[in-house]
């Protein structure tokens, strides 16, 4: 049996597997798991969304851009091995930007090309408390876990690149006014698989027994809920039924 969270067991991995079995399992996960078939996603992939809907995506999911290099430093802080410290570093400059622009600053242009201010964008005011809850959920997460579980839960992003390039096309397709702001997408295409292809080699090593092994799964596991979560207070108060909380500071479309 496993361990006891929030009085829930989590399940045990039966057996050691081999770094090929393992990969496949945590396809099973993405598979079942992943953000990519939130009804969100499929409305926003089919040309479905109005453009206040797609402001409220992006103003929203810039909460969790700018909180990814903090999650970053977090798990960085967590390893005394420097050269997993020196190649973790590498996903701060990308999100932080160094001599040239990161990603933070290109969702940030992603934003003004959708209509919103900078500024209004990155008080962090408007900002679904769903949404927050679910992102503050994941720094609280990799804060209270260990460095093989934090790790663990950036393996999203074994998935992320066929998800990136769908979007960059729909986007371009669908929300051409977009158009001048798909830069982050563009760096993504390749940081994505490189980040997923240096956890997973970690992850792999590292997890020599099948509780370890277990302990990867449910990471991600609880990474890919705490994704699903995000969208699912986006659909909920800006889709269907449109039911936006009553706080004076949340972002409504028509006040745009």
């Amino acid at each position: 049996m496993g361990r006891t969270r929030d009085n829930v067991v989590d399940q045990e991995e039966p057996v050691l597997l081999d770094k090929p079995a393992l990969r496949q399992r945590l396809q099973q996960v993405g598979e079942a798991m992943y953000h990519h078939k939130h009804p969100f996603h499929l409305h926003m992939h089919a040309g479905e969304l109005t453009r206040g809907q797609m402001q409220a995506w992006v103003l929203n999911r810039y909460y969790y851009q700018s909180r990814i290099p903090i999650k970053d430093a977090i798990i960085l802080s967590k390893s005394e091995d420097v050269a997993f410290r020196r190649a973790w570093r590498k996903r701060i400059i990308d999100h932080d930007g160094d001599a040239g622009a990161g990603g933070i600053e290109k969702w940030l242009q992603l934003a003004e090309a959708a209509g919103l201010n900078r500024s209004y964008v990155t008080s962090n005011h408007a900002i679904l408390p769903g949404v927050r809850y679910a992102v503050d959920a994941y720094i609280e997460l990799v804060t209270h876990s260990t460095l093989l579980e934090a790790v663990s839960s950036s393996l999203t992003e074994l998935f992320a690149g066929q998800l990136i390039a769908l979007r960059m096309d729909a986007l371009a397709k669908h929300y051409p006014w977009l158009q001048d702001g798909l830069a982050y997408f563009q760096g993504r295409l390749t940081q994505a698989p490189e980040d997923a292809a240096f956890a997973f080699d970690y992850a792999a090593e590292h997890a020599d027994t099948p509780h370890l092994q277990s302990l990867v799964v449910r990471s991600l596991e609880r990474k890919c809920a705490l994704l699903w979560a995000q969208l699912d207070a986006l659909h909920y108060c800006y889709v269907e039924p449109g039911s936006l909380p009553p706080q004076p500071n949340i972002f409504r479309p028509e006040a745009s």
